[in-house]
């Protein structure tokens, strides 16, 4: 009896890390499921991450990794730890379809095992991580392998999964091959993030950032331009939860400037993010314009659209653009003047009620259109589809080679 087809997913992110892309893949591993076999090689949670089971009928394969202080595999040595080990976990496991996500230093390894093996891969392309190396001010000789590496596992993917039509721009730039590109979109557990989740008692007035903290987001923004209205309202505070590269700046600052008028609150898990988040004024989302992210649309922004909440964003046209035309919020430049105007006028639409009238609207925006049930399926139809196809070429180079009674020609 043949053993069912199996397949892998090879990702540093995965549940319970909290975090855009693992909670991407945790819906991706059980929308697989329904195909067949599934199984996920992946890393130790951090400590702060909560405790959660593995969804049932999902094979998780956890192996130890160096993290930073934060708790993040971010950086060189960091994705190496679990890149190298990737590559025997791999090679000796049994599967007919590599699903890698990035960074590209994962797609090489999955790439390699599977053309040992002669099995598809599919690259998720959640960014572009030549941009960002650009963007973070690399050396030249560190741009030139991301984007020798990057364009080898373009080049070797049988399907490559997209998140936007800006990070498909970004991939044709690479070369990437527009009839193996599927652009599925982005998604949030619209499961979780709801009208209904539970505001934290006696929470008062607040504007709330959840999520990464990090260089290409510089959520300072909004801690200068809150500087500039504590004192108009003395009860209005501002709270963080989430961690990243620049916590310790922020906090800093936050103390230098506005001092006990800014909580930072850690990792917290998905319920209680959209429970601070159904609370608030405003979730606050930024982009830095002008150092190669101006394409990104965060997924803070579709976590507040799904619980109603309106978004304050910061940032270039791509954002921007999808704050206003879904009407979720308010969208300014990155500018802590402008983010200011914003947040005076949002704290007076929340006293008149503007923003329960617009709760369920927004909500149901983000059912039909950034569902990530709805965005796993796409994804596993791409994956159904390689199968589909190799399974053909198969069947095809064997014909090819037998006899009219079907054995095999000598």
């Amino acid at each position: 009896m043949s053993r069912p087809a199996r397949a892998i997913i090879a990702s540093r992110l995965f549940p319970p890390e909290v975090s855009a892309g693992a909670f991407r893949l945790g819906a991706l591993a059980e929308a697989l499921r329904a195909q067949g076999d599934i199984a996920v090689l992946t890393t130790t949670p951090p400590s702060h991450a909560p405790a959660a089971a593995d969804a049932p009928g999902v094979d998780v394969r956890r192996w130890p990794v160096l993290r930073d202080r934060g708790g993040n595999v971010r950086g060189y040595v960091q994705y190496m730890s679990y890149d190298v080990p990737l590559l025997p976990r791999l090679l000796f496991s049994r599967f007919d379809v590599v699903i890698a996500e990035s960074p590209p230093t994962t797609g090489i390894v999955a790439s390699l095992v599977a053309a040992m093996r002669r099995k598809p891969v599919v690259y998720y392309a959640a960014d572009v991580w030549t941009d960002g190396v650009i963007s973070m001010g690399a050396p030249k000789p560190v741009v030139g392998v991301m984007r020798w590496m990057e364009r080898a596992v373009l080049r070797r993917a049988a399907a490559i999964i997209s998140v936007s039509d800006e990070v498909t721009e970004r991939l044709l730039v690479l070369d990437a091959d527009p009839d193996r590109i599927a652009t599925v979109g982005n998604g949030i557990d619209t499961a979780v993030f709801t009208p209904e989740a539970t505001v934290p008692d006696g929470a008062g007035r607040y504007f709330v950032y959840t999520g990464t903290m990090s260089e290409w987001q510089r959520p300072d923004v909004f801690i200068r331009a809150f500087a500039q209205i504590a004192s108009e309202n003395p009860d209005v505070r501002v709270k963080f939860f989430g961690q990243g590269a620049v916590e310790q700046d922020l906090r800093a600052l936050a103390e230098s400037i506005v001092p006990g008028r800014i909580d930072f609150g850690g990792v917290v898990s998905p319920a209680q993010s959209a429970g601070w988040i159904r609370g608030a004024v405003a979730s606050l989302v930024s982009i830095v314009p002008g150092i190669g992210y101006d394409f990104a649309r965060p997924t803070k922004t579709y976590a507040a659209a799904a619980v109603g909440t309106p978004v304050l964003f910061a940032g270039p046209e791509t954002g921007s653009r999808l704050v206003k035309d879904a009407d979720l919020g308010l969208a300014v430049d990155f500018d802590a003047d402008a983010v200011a105007a914003a947040m005076r006028v949002l704290l007076s639409e929340a006293e008149t009620g503007r923003t329960e009238e617009r709760r369920r609207v927004r909500a149901s925006w983000a059912r039909d259109n950034v569902s990530l049930t709805a965005v796993a399926a796409r994804v596993a139809a791409v994956v159904s589809q390689v199968r589909h196809e190799r399974t053909t070429k198969i069947e095809d180079a064997r014909r090819a080679h037998s006899g009219p009674d079907g054995r095999p020609v000598s």
